[in-house]
């Protein structure tokens, strides 16, 4: 078995409701094992190339894929999306005890802060390219996201 053969494995364990898969071929053995949201891997190898035991944990990133059939609204036809420009953390304000950027409802215009992305240490400010309504904050604040994952929905 090759490596992505086994990374193949973990994905389909990870999407399925099996708990427990053991793979015996010759002298290879491998068990996959999931438990509450993780994938634990245990792979053993014969012993004619060297004794070795390796274990991984796999935690599924399945946010954003279920919060953006949620996010289309009836009359999605008109509204424009602001995306993330980067991977990072998602702020809606500047601090704890500070007031988000913008809610639901309020109006922006271009080039007004609408959150903060947190990459590497650096808090990058994040400008709407689009004047408009807000309708929808599409992340909770301090999640993580990804490049290009959709943040607010705007009614022009």
């Amino acid at each position: 078995m090759d490596f992505k053969q086994i990374q193949e494995l973990v994905k389909m364990i990870n999407k399925s409701n099996i708990s427990e898969l053991s793979i015996e071929q010759d002298k290879f053995k491998i068990t996959i094992k999931q438990k509450d949201n993780e994938v634990q891997q245990v792979i053993t190898v014969p012993a004619t190339m060297a004794p070795v035991q390796a274990v991984a944990a796999v935690t599924p990133a399945a946010a954003p894929a279920t919060a953006a059939p949620a996010a289309a609204p009836a009359k999605a036809d008109n509204l424009v999306t602001i995306k993330s420009p980067m991977i990072g953390t998602f702020y809606r304000s500047a601090g704890p005890d500070k007031a988000p950027f913008v809610n639901v409802g309020d109006e922006v215009t271009s080039g007004k802060v609408v959150c903060i992305i947190e990459a590497m240490k650096l808090f990058n400010e994040i400008e709407s390219e689009v004047s408009g309504k807000i309708v929808k904050v599409l992340v909770d604040d301090a999640s993580p996201v990804e490049y290009d994952q959709p943040l607010f929905l705007v009614e022009p």
